[in-house]
């Protein structure tokens, strides 16, 4: 499969770069500010700007599908939503699915299930509301948008760097947390259920996913990925 990932020098645009190669895909790297990184023969790196449609087009026209890990600077927030329109419209335009990184926020609160995370202020500080609202802005451009090839995966509440162990929990669209309420995963394993949702697509518009749990009552599916090179 050959796969664009836009946000491609991101923590999660790296890692699912990474996991990709690891796999065997041939992965077009896209960012606006691309990084010198060792030469990969699987891997075309390219600098890219999504508001520019001709280039994001010519990008998109060749893959199989994309990956938008975009994430905007302080006061750029409100961007967000019309930039994935945008990709969206693109995608439309040359049949290419795509796969969503988006936020926490439009999940369901794993206490009440009546409260987005964006409104359970236990999940989601003041000082978190404006990133919080552009991903749930995001996730409404998605679902208000005509083309249904979309996915949107939603990171637990702590998404950090680390080493990933191999397995992650699924979910759909109520927060996972562990016994003690903890709900976190590194990049590497969410990059593992990136990659599996792409050579496996779900017909869920919106999941999520955690890191594992020794807890018996933690919901959740958990998935083991064993990462072998597969192209």
């Amino acid at each position: 499969m050959k796969i664009a990932v836009l946000g491609a020098t991101g923590m999660a645009g790296s890692a699912i770069v990474t996991e990709a190669l690891t796999r065997g895909h041939h992965v077009v790297a896209l960012a606006r500010r691309m990084p010198d990184r060792p030469g990969h023969p699987r891997l075309t790196a390219c600098t890219i700007d999504v508001v520019r449609t001709c280039e994001l087009a010519s990008a998109l026209a060749a893959t199989d599908a994309a990956v938008l890990t975009i994430r905007l600077a302080p006061g750029e927030e409100h961007r967000l939503a019309p930039l994935t329109r945008r990709v969206l419209d693109t995608a439309e335009r040359t049949a290419t699915r795509v796969l969503i990184v988006g936020g926490s926020a439009p999940l369901r609160s794993p206490t009440d299930p009546d409260l987005r995370l964006i409104e359970d202020p236990r999940h989601v500080p003041p000082t978190w509301r404006t990133i919080a609202q552009a991903s749930l802005d995001q996730l409404h451009a998605c679902q208000e948008h005509p083309y249904t090839r979309w996915t949107y995966l939603s990171p637990p509440a702590v998404f950090e760097p680390g080493t990933g162990t191999g397995r992650y929990r699924r979910g759909t669209t109520t927060l996972l947390t562990d016994r003690d309420g903890r709900s976190r995963i590194t990049a590497p394993d969410l990059a593992l259920a990136a990659l599996d949702e792409l050579e496996d697509p779900s017909n869920e518009h919106h999941f999520t996913v955690a890191e594992p749990s020794t807890s018996s009552t933690a919901e959740g599916e958990v998935r083991e990925t064993v990462t072998t090179d597969r192209c």
